[in-house]
């Protein structure tokens, strides 16, 4: 079952291109902030190089959290993470988790296209904040693995409500 390990949480699906692409660009401007404070720490400039340091810290944190975003899964229920803010669901007041067609953001942008996306809605609330849709950083020319990441959510809600 693919709810077995039940106090794991976990991604049912893998981080997209355009996440990762995002991710290692960040990862490389932290690495060249890093060396630079390096440089500026052993030419004599410690408070120049303090506040780079900082900035390079705050460039590897922000990347680490845009890889965490996204749904995530445990047999105790839904998870979804987002930039700035993590909601949890239980099983037990999630009501239906199911994919519309309605207009979504590209890449988390205002531009708005008609494309699919994956509602949660919960008991005595509303819908979570939609994460997952075919064109976010995870999906975005990946139809395919929408699909799948999709009913793979869905299978887990419904063997676990």
């Amino acid at each position: 079952m693919p709810h077995a390990a039940q106090d794991r949480w976990m991604r049912p699906y893998r981080p997209g291109p355009w996440r990762v692409a995002t991710a290692a660009l960040a990862l490389m401007l932290a690495s060249y902030l890093l060396l630079a404070a390096l440089i500026m720490a052993l030419a004599g400039g410690v408070s120049g190089a303090a506040g780079v340091l900082v900035v390079g810290l705050v460039v590897i944190a922000g990347t680490l959290r845009l890889l965490r975003v996204g749904v995530w899964l445990s047999g105790k229920g839904v998870r979804q993470v987002g930039y700035f803010g993590t909601v949890t669901v239980p099983w037990g007041r999630v009501t239906s988790v199911r994919t519309a067609q309605q207009p979504v953001k590209v890449l988390g942008l205002p531009r708005t296209v008609q494309g699919q996306a994956l509602v949660v809605s919960r008991r005595g609330g509303q819908p979570l904040r939609t994460l997952v849709t075919d064109h976010n950083a995870d999906f975005l020319g990946r139809i395919e693995a929408f699909d799948i990441a999709a009913d793979a959510i869905e299978s887990w809600a419904a063997q676990l409500r």
